[in-house]
């Protein structure tokens, strides 16, 4: 599917991984809808890149189905969501004073997830309003996974099993929205430069990109979102996940 006079929402588009797959996809012709829940970043975004921004929490039902019917109705239909919205945690299972607060894991479940699929059953729902020919290419889904769904290290049991249900999601959903020409795809990063790895010391960064194999540096978000325009661009890529780390494993800790 080209990009150009498509129209895709970018979830997280404030940004990091989103801002840069919104950047890129107005580069090659998109008009781009920013779902974010950071007002001030998204806006800044969505006025970059020609765009509108939408105030959205990707775990509010009413919230999703009302932003993506005016991302229809304002824009012209919808044909992409890329869902760059996330959280992550580091607790350990027990910790020195009490074991994993059950509140932080199922709040990191309930954006990468629960978020995740919100986003993408009422966005799939109005691409199959487009009144294509059956054959057709309707839109395409692109999923966040993350290299912890496969390595999760000490301390990131939440994170890895809401990242390893994204990977699990990824083929039953393509499997099902075949029929409507609509792709599936997930991306699963390794260690990237985003506002969560921004927090740590220049000291850090620098051990996790010399960690990387090759290239021995931080993924750079562009690198990501030329990846998700080439999945939006090649129509044989379906039901798959693909690692985007630099052939990195994670070491336990």
């Amino acid at each position: 599917m080209e990009l150009k006079d498509k129209v895709v929402i970018v979830t997280g588009g404030g940004s990091g991984l989103g801002a840069a797959t919104a950047t890129a996809f107005y580069e090659a012709g998109a008009s781009v809808a920013i779902f974010d829940r950071d007002a001030e970043r998204g806006q800044i975004v969505a006025q970059r890149v020609q765009g509108r921004f939408f105030g959205v929490d990707v775990t509010d039902n009413d919230a999703v189905h009302e932003a993506v019917s005016q991302v229809t109705d304002q824009l012209g239909g919808l044909h992409g969501v890329v869902h760059c919205a996330g959280i992550g945690v580091a607790a350990r299972v027990l910790g020195r004073e009490a074991p994993h607060s059950l509140d932080a894991f199922q709040q990191v479940l309930a954006v990468n997830v629960v978020g995740t699929f919100n986003v993408t059953r009422w966005a799939s729902w109005a691409m199959c309003q487009d009144p294509a020919p059956k054959g057709t290419e309707r839109g395409v889904v692109i999923q966040t996974a993350s290299v912890a769904a496969f390595d999760g290290q000490i301390g990131q049991a939440a994170y890895s099993a809401s990242k390893g249900a994204i990977v699990s999601m990824t083929l039953p959903i393509a499997r099902e929205l075949a029929a409507y020409g609509i792709r599936v795809m997930t991306i699963a990063p390794g260690i990237f430069e985003t506002p969560m790895l921004g927090l740590l010391s220049d000291e850090v960064r620098r051990s996790l990109g010399a960690q990387v194999p090759f290239p021995s540096r931080l993924g750079d978000p562009r690198e990501y979102a030329l990846l998700a325009r080439h999945i939006v661009e090649n129509p044989m890529l379906n039901g798959e996940v693909i690692r985007l780390d630099g052939a990195i494993r994670m070491a336990p800790r």
